[in-house]
C-alpha cells in the first residue's frame, strides 16, 4: 500500500537545481541569493527524484528581490499539450510541500492545502494574491499524485527577464537532470519563452560554453 502522505513536488524553475531545492527543506541561504529560508519542519531530504516534462508553457514574470529584480518563472495556468516544459519531480511529504509553498509565499501563517480537492477539479486557487496563487494537479506516477504551483493568471502585462544569476541554476539543474541536453539545446529551450526576448545571453553564454 502507498503512503498517502507522500506527494511528487514538481518544479520548473531554481529548484530543479537539487542544491537550492534543499535550502527549502532544511534551511540555509542559497548561492548567489539575498534571502536566507527557514526550512521545513520535516528537514528530511526527498525519497527520491526523476525528470518530468510539464504539458504547460513556461514563461518568465515579475520582479524578484531575491534575484536581483529579474523575473522569476511561471507556467501558464492552462494546459497546452504542445509544450513541454522541462522540470524535476522531488517525492518529499504533503507537510514538506505545505511549508515549501509558504516559504515561496514568505508567509508564517496557517496554511490549509486540500490535495483531494485539487485531484478532483484539477487545479485549487488557494491564496488569490499570492504571485505563486494555484495549485495544479500534474496527474500520478507510482501511486503517488504529482503537483506543482503557478500564478493562477497568464501575466502578461508583467513578462520580464530573468537575472542571469537564476537562469544559471535552472540551466543547471536541466543539465543535472536531463544530461544529455546540450547546452546550446538549453539556449534554444529558453530562448521561446516569454519574457526572455531581453535577456543577456552573452552572460549566460560566458557561463555555460558549448564544448
Amino acid at each position: 500500500m502507498q503512503d498517502s502522505n507522500k506527494i511528487w513536488y514538481v518544479c520548473y524553475g531554481s529548484n530543479i537545481l537539487a542544491s537550492r531545492f534543499y535550502c527549502y527543506i532544511r534551511g540555509g541561504q542559497p548561492e548567489g541569493t539575498f534571502r536566507r529560508y527557514t526550512g521545513c519542519r520535516n528537514k528530511s531530504l526527498p525519497l527520491k527524484s526523476k525528470p518530468v516534462g510539464i504539458p504547460y508553457q513556461l514563461y518568465f514574470a515579475k520582479s524578484s528581490k531575491t534575484w536581483n529584480g529579474g523575473g522569476v518563472a511561471f507556467i501558464h495556468p492552462r494546459k497546452k499539450p504542445s509544450f513541454a516544459t522541462l522540470g524535476k519531480a522531488y517525492l518529499i511529504s504533503r507537510q514538506q510541500f505545505v511549508d515549501l509553498v509558504k516559504q515561496e509565499m514568505d508567509s508564517t501563517e496557517n496554511l490549509f492545502l486540500d490535495f483531494e480537492k485539487t485531484r478532483r477539479d484539477g487545479r485549487l486557487l488557494y491564496r488569490p494574491e499570492s504571485w505563486y496563487s494555484e495549485l495544479l494537479f500534474l496527474g500520478e506516477c507510482d501511486g503517488y499524485p504529482q503537483s506543482t504551483f503557478t500564478s493562477h493568471q497568464f501575466l502578461s502585462e508583467e513578462l520580464a527577464a530573468p537575472d542571469v544569476s537564476y537562469l544559471s541554476k535552472i540551466t543547471r539543474g536541466i543539465k543535472n537532470t536531463y544530461p544529455e541536453i546540450t547546452a546550446e539545446k538549453i539556449r534554444t529551450y529558453f530562448k521561446n519563452k516569454p519574457g526572455c526576448e531581453n535577456f543577456n545571453w552573452k552572460k549566460w553564454e560566458a557561463i555555460f560554453e558549448n564544448p
